[in-house]
C-alpha cells in the first residue's frame, strides 16, 4: 500500500540514499517483459552489467527446412504443370495473406515479448487480457482472432474487390459487357466491405473520425 501499487509484476529500482521516484518504476506497457528489455532497464538505473545466455533454438531453423522441403517436393510433383506460378491472381492472394499476418497481433507479441497470460499472485487468478490498452498478452490475441475474425473477412473482402477490379480489364476472350459486371462487382465488393470495415472501427473507438456510408 505504501508504493500504491494496485497490479503486478512491478520491477522497482530503489536507490540507496532516497525514495524511489517515477523514474524508478519500469514501464512495463513500453519495455515488455524479455530477459534482455529488464537487463537492459537494469543497466540503465543501477550501471549493472547482466549477460544474459539463451541455449540455441532450432525450431525455426527445422520449421524452415521443412517448408523448403514441402515447398520443394510440390515443385517436383507438379513439375509438368506449373502454371499456377504464373497467375497474378494466386501471387496477389500470397502477398495480401503475408501482409496480414504481418500486422496482425501476434508480429507485435514477437517484438515486445509478451507474456502468454497473467497469474495473480495474490488471488492466483488467471488473467488473458492485459489491463493497459497499451500491452497485450499472448493469449488475448488468440481469444481476439477467434471471435474477431469479422476483421479479417473485412480485410479479404476488400481485397478480393480490388483484384476484381484489376483484373476486369484483363480478361481475353469475353465480352464487355461481362467485363463491366466484374468491374461493378468489384467496386461494391470495396465501397461496402470497406464502409463496414470502418464502422467497426467507429463503434469500438468512439473518437474514431473518419466513416463512409455506413455509420
Amino acid at each position: 500500500m505504501t508504493l500504491k501499487l494496485n497490479s503486478a509484476p512491478v520491477f522497482i529500482h530503489f536507490p540507496p540514499r532516497m525514495k524511489p521516484k517515477k523514474s524508478d518504476f519500469m514501464d512495463i506497457s513500453r519495455w515488455g517483459f524479455s530477459a534482455e528489455q529488464l537487463a537492459k532497464w537494469i543497466h540503465d538505473r543501477a550501471d549493472v552489467q547482466i549477460h544474459i545466455f539463451r541455449p540455441p533454438n532450432y525450431s525455426g531453423f527445422l520449421l524452415i527446412v521443412l517448408l523448403v522441403t514441402m515447398i520443394g517436393g510440390l515443385l517436383y510433383i507438379k513439375r509438368n504443370s506449373l502454371e499456377f506460378l504464373y497467375n497474378q491472381v494466386v501471387w496477389g492472394m500470397f502477398v495480401v495473406l503475408a501482409i496480414l499476418i504481418c500486422i496482425s497481433g501476434q508480429i507485435w507479441n514477437s517484438i515486445r515479448g509478451s507474456p502468454f497470460l497473467h497469474r495473480n499472485p495474490q488471488t492466483g487468478q488467471i488473467g488473458l487480457f492485459s489491463g493497459s490498452s497499451g500491452y497485450q498478452f499472448i493469449a488475448e490475441t488468440y481469444v481476439d482472432f477467434i471471435f474477431l475474425n469479422y476483421f479479417f473477412f473485412l480485410h479479404f473482402g476488400v481485397c478480393a474487390g480490388m483484384i476484381l477490379l484489376n483484373e476486369a480489364p484483363k480478361l481475353t476472350g469475353q465480352t464487355g459487357k461481362r467485363k463491366a459486371m466484374m468491374a461493378v462487382l468489384g467496386i461494391l465488393m470495396v465501397v461496402f466491405f470497406f464502409s463496414f470495415l470502418l464502422s467497426v472501427f467507429r463503434a469500438k473507438y468512439q473518437g474514431y473520425p473518419y466513416s463512409f456510408l455506413i455509420k
